[in-house]
């Protein structure tokens, strides 16, 4: 059963999707993404065993954008925290894709309590993990060249405005040009077990995912005690293929979800 909701929070209409259910999972998207061409194939996999709780950021997807409130990791993890008060939810799973990820890992070292365990798919914290390539795909962020794409067709079919795709775009365009810059110190306080998934062909550097795995509290000899967090680099996997690698993510996902409670969790 799927139900779809706006909710009001911090003066923006929220829209987000309710799939199944059980314990909550907070699906985060990438950037220019919706609920559908960042989950869309993982969606009904996830939601067998689970409350799936789809959102779409400010300007995206079904949410109307704010047009002088500019798109930041800040603004975007508060709006997701507003959501889980609004709907009462106390603590819940959250999955970030890209942007996403980034807004998970923020709200997870500003509200713990609300953070069970972390998904953290192609994440960059600072802007060393970027991979130097990026700024080349980012300028093809354009109408022209974004035309005939799955994200052009998605913002068209479900925006509020259609019409403000270009405005959109150039949103997304200033907002990737400030990376987040979050501190160790910061990241070593998060309690909440988390799983980083990067591809081997992503848009972050892989020593980037393996720095934030150790922070996290891996990288130790297993025989000694396997770490809560762990760490997958799916092979033969860009970017934009990343979530759609169910065969892969659906072997590993639900585990880490249906793990014991470790002791340091």
């Amino acid at each position: 059963m799927t139900t779809t909701h706006y909710a009001h929070v911090n003066g923006l209409d929220m829209y987000y999707e309710i799939h199944g259910t059980g314990q909550p999972l907070l699906l985060l998207p990438g950037a220019v993404s919706g609920t559908g061409t960042a989950f869309g194939a993982l969606i009904p996999l996830l939601s067998m065993h689970r409350q799936v709780i789809a959102v779409e950021f400010q300007g995206y997807g079904h949410t109307a954008d704010i047009p002088d409130r500019p798109l930041s990791f800040e603004q975007f993890a508060a709006d997701v925290i507003a959501l889980l008060q609004t709907l009462h939810i106390e603590q819940a799973d959250i999955f970030g894709y890209s942007t996403g990820a980034g807004v998970a890992l923020l709200v997870a070292m500003q509200q713990p309590v609300l953070v069970r365990r972390l998904i953290l798919a192609s994440i960059t914290w600072n802007s060393n993990g970027r991979h130097p390539g990026l700024r080349e795909l980012e300028q093809l962020l354009t109408v022209e060249a974004m035309q005939r794409t799955p994200y052009a067709a998605e913002y068209l079919s479900t925006a509020p405005r259609p019409q403000d795709w270009p405005l959109h775009l150039a949103k997304v365009t200033a907002f990737n040009q400030q990376p987040p810059n979050w501190s160790a110190d910061e990241i070593r306080k998060i309690t909440a077990p988390a799983l980083i998934i990067a591809g081997d062909a992503d848009i972050v550097r892989p020593g980037h995912v393996v720095e934030l795995f150790r922070l996290l509290g891996g990288g130790g000899i297993g025989e000694f005690g396997l770490p809560a967090s762990q760490l997958a680099i799916l092979p033969g996997t860009m970017h934009t293929a990343l979530t759609k690698k169910t065969d892969l993510l659906m072997a590993m996902i639900p585990a880490f979800l249906d793990a014991e409670v470790a002791v340091n969790e």
